[in-house]
């Protein structure tokens, strides 16, 4: 319904001014590229949720809310984001992007297969949940605690 969307768009609006406004105070590198960032991919273009800059890990960081449960299918659409953010934006200075799914909960075990199923650096947050991320990145990004006591 008509109503049910546009909850949902205020429930990810909501989000995601969150997130922004908790890595931008966080003051470990991140700088804010854009909201619905547009990328022309091929002849389609798609809006990224958010874009940032990461400048200690000299990288993108491509964030994508979903105000719903974990679907195997985000790690597909993230992964997709990520792959055309380094051929379209990254030069040969910057590492490889890194990607964040963060939604309302999800199984451990199928976001896990999921995550082993790309070739990209992504993670998966839930909301109130834990932080999947290579030990190389923790010092840069924000810690499990810091993320659920920001989304709580």
């Amino acid at each position: 319904s008509l109503r049910t969307d546009y909850d949902e768009k205020e429930l990810k609006d909501a989000l995601i001014g969150n997130i922004e406004k908790f890595l931008l105070e966080l003051g470990k590198g991140f700088a804010y590229m854009g909201r619905e960032y547009r990328l022309e991919v091929g002849t389609t273009e798609q809006f990224l949720d958010m874009l940032f800059y990461n400048t200690n890990l000299r990288c993108y960081v491509v964030i994508e809310v979903k105000t719903g449960k974990f679907e195997p299918s985000f790690i597909g659409q993230l992964g997709t984001y990520v792959a055309s953010v380094n051929h379209i934006l990254k030069t040969e200075h910057d590492n490889p992007t890194l990607g964040i799914l963060i939604c309302k909960d999800k199984d451990n075990i199928l976001a896990k297969y999921s995550l082993e199923s790309s070739a990209e650096p992504l993670a998966v947050s839930e909301y109130e949940l834990a932080k999947l991320y290579p030990v190389d990145f923790k010092s840069s990004l924000p810690t499990i605690e810091e993320i659920e006591s920001e989304l709580k």
